[in-house]
């Protein structure tokens, strides 16, 4: 990798990592979500970064994929609260990192477990490191306390404005004999769950991305399409739309985009077993001759 290139993947890391903990900060009963994410996705910009997805706040049984909507009112409470952030510096996409916090007092094993998951990890990342070996590390280590990994999540390649490159980093043993090759980087993101360690979507989703191209003809759809191409194919928020366009045409758009197959939509991602509790860990790495933990603060 060119060092101008790791430079600024370096740079995206070490700003959504110092944006993640501005973020944990915030967290605390009665304070609203909306404010949280807004406010630590214009600390990303203050600090010279760019948010290469929404800031992800999902509660209890939720593992990943719910920001807020527009106008959202809800509050931290008692929740277990996973924190997810990205960022990028032109459009490489060094920093994608989470955290959770337990609001609770009542789920810090299970905080733990995805936490200790992920430094297991970490310890056995070098080039030639496989896939399965990796999910090895990160299944034994939630096993050790109790819980199941979720299997149907996974950590994944990041590149130059792509968030999810072709490499899927499992969270289990797969047994993939794929090796990590020097000048890769990658996310590593264990979830561990009380429940039987599944994941299905549900729920309404705010979270989009574009998947193609075609003609429209509505306006309305033109304009919002118009939009996107500041985000270059990573995800948006619904409510960043509504800051310069009514909601109800933003949700016009974007029905009228997702039936054109020029639009997906990405639903809150809920443990399958009702009543179960899930817990989120992430970093971002760079492996090459020396491994480096881009989002390590």
């Amino acid at each position: 990798m060119e060092e101008e290139t790791l430079k600024k993947y370096l740079e995206a890391g070490r700003i959504a990592a110092e944006a993640l903990e501005f973020g944990r900060g915030l967290v605390r009963p009665g304070v609203k979500i909306l404010d949280v994410a807004e406010q630590v996705e214009a600390h990303i910009v203050k600090l010279g970064g760019v948010p290469a997805f929404p800031m992800n706040i999902s509660f209890n049984d939720t593992a990943a994929h719910y920001t807020p909507s527009p106008g959202d009112e809800t509050v931290f409470d008692d929740q277990v609260v996973k924190l997810d952030v990205g960022a990028h510096v032109d459009g490489f996409v060094g920093g994608d990192t989470a955290l959770t916090v337990d609001l609770s007092g009542k789920y810090s094993d299970l905080v733990n477990a995805s936490r200790d998951a992920l430094d297991a990890a970490l310890k056995v990342v070098q080039v030639g490191t496989t896939l399965g070996e990796i999910g090895r590390e990160i299944e034994a280590a939630i096993i050790s306390h109790g819980f199941n990994p979720v299997r149907n999540l996974s950590g994944h390649g990041i590149g130059e404005w792509d968030l999810h490159t072709g490499y899927s980093i499992p969270n289990y043993d797969t047994k993939d004999d794929t090796p990590l090759e020097d000048g890769m980087t990658i996310a590593i993101e264990p979830f561990a769950s009380t429940g039987v360690g599944l994941i299905h979507d549900k729920g309404v989703p705010f979270i989009h991305s574009i998947i193609g191209r075609k003609p429209v003809r509505n306006i309305v759809t033109r304009q919002v399409m118009k939009r996107l191409d500041d985000y270059n194919g990573l995800p948006f928020a619904t409510r960043w739309l509504t800051k310069d366009m009514p909601l109800f045409k933003v949700n016009f758009a974007l029905k009228e985009l997702n039936q054109l197959d020029i639009l997906k939509s990405y639903s809150p991602l809920v443990e399958r077993a009702a009543g179960a509790f899930v817990s989120q860990a992430e970093h971002s790495v760079y492996v090459g001759d020396k491994v480096i933990v881009m989002t390590r603060f």
